[in-house]
């Protein structure tokens, strides 16, 4: 861990980007003096959390890579599997962030952001009787409006919250329930174009609650399971 915490101090240090290679394990064995097996499973741990590529053969070795939200995803499973913490646990925490963010996104949100919000918003509308394309488009909404709040922490949770949140037997959205969710969005969509923080806020909110009283409703027994840390498929 000490090497590994080194490893990433150097890469900030000299301004390294995802794509830039470090050095050979030659010169990395010689600058950091630790031996060949400890300095591999340095890099394994970087691998894993996804701050690196292992490249094997001639012009291979370690790459530099930028890590995402499944990596936050993965550990908060880890947790919240061994605290038995159940789907609710994560709904309550989408309920209480995302007002939040869409405030912060009011306040920050580029016009390249706003303008993939509103494709979003337009492509459901037009296919709102095709469920795909309104799940699709619901997650891209929620995704883009949690890069938009400046906050890179509250858009990490957020995104990695969501993605834990992905169950298809909490998504069985009837129509009217999918031209409801439209409406919100609108709505969101049409507080952060004003720039209004406080409408922005409090149109999530509401957003949010009605979901989650929809859902408590409709799905508690699935909402009382636990999270669980899934095998990749």
């Amino acid at each position: 861990m000490i090497v590994a915490r080194r490893i990433v101090s150097e890469i900030a240090k000299k301004g390294l980007r995802p794509g830039d290679r470090l050095p050979p394990e030659r010169v990395m064995l010689e600058e950091y003096d630790v031996g060949r097996g400890t300095l591999r499973e340095s890099l394994r741990y970087l691998e894993l959390s996804g701050a690196l590529s292992l490249k094997p053969g001639p012009g291979g070795g370690p790459t530099i890579e930028k890590p995402d939200s499944s990596n936050l995803m993965n550990s908060i499973a880890l947790l919240l599997q061994f605290e038995n913490a159940s789907l609710e646990t994560l709904l309550e925490a989408r309920v209480g962030l995302e007002p939040m963010n869409a405030r912060l996104a009011a306040e920050h949100i580029s016009a390249e952001q706003l303008a993939a919000l509103q494709s979003s918003v337009t492509r459901m509308s037009e296919n709102i009787k095709d469920l795909d394309t309104f799940y699709e488009t619901s997650k891209e909404f929620h995704d883009g409006l949690a890069w938009a709040s400046g906050n890179p922490l509250l858009s990490y949770l957020i995104d990695a919250l969501g993605s834990l949140f992905a169950n298809p037997q909490l998504t069985d959205y009837s129509l009217r329930h999918r031209k409801a969710d439209l409406a919100a969005h609108i709505e969101v969509l049409d507080a952060l174009t004003a720039g209004d923080p406080d409408r922005a806020e409090t149109t999530m909110r509401a957003h949010m609650v009605e979901m989650a009283a929809q859902l408590r409703k409709h799905a508690a027994p699935i909402l009382a399971q636990p999270v669980a840390w899934k095998v990749a498929q």
